[in-house]
């Protein structure tokens, strides 16, 4: 179970961790390539990609460093509300149907790692 875990939260890391990069540091061209960034300030596009990279890192270094490991539990849950929002306030409303699915993906194994994380501290 810890390695299928491990496994998701590097999935997590990289996929968040290349978003994050490209809307904080290349607001421009995620503006260009991503159709719902158009219609948002370059400040809220940051935002999301700093987001993404404070959680990409909390996939995986406080359980490396031992520091504070429930926190990889929160970034987990964080990514899965990014998730959700994503979802039913931008893809659905813009019925951009042929993202859904990476999105349920992402979704899934976001829940999947709070699950599994959550069960090895709360108990």
């Amino acid at each position: 179970m810890n390695i299928t875990l491990w496994i998701a939260q590097v999935l997590l890391l990289g996929m968040f961790g290349m978003a994050g990069v490209m809307k904080t540091f290349m607001t421009a061209r995620a503006k260009e390539t991503l159709p719902w960034a158009k219609e948002r300030s370059d400040i809220f596009v940051r935002f999301v990609g700093i987001s993404e990279l404070l959680g990409a890192l909390g996939m995986f270094l406080p359980l490396l460093t031992g520091i504070l490991p429930w926190l990889t539990t929160l970034a987990a849950v964080g990514f899965a509300i990014i998730q959700i929002l994503a979802i039913f306030t931008v893809h659905l409303p813009k019925k951009e149907y042929n993202v859904l699915p990476m999105n349920v993906v992402l979704l899934a194994l976001a829940i999947f790692v709070a699950w599994g994380r959550w069960g090895l501290f709360a108990g």
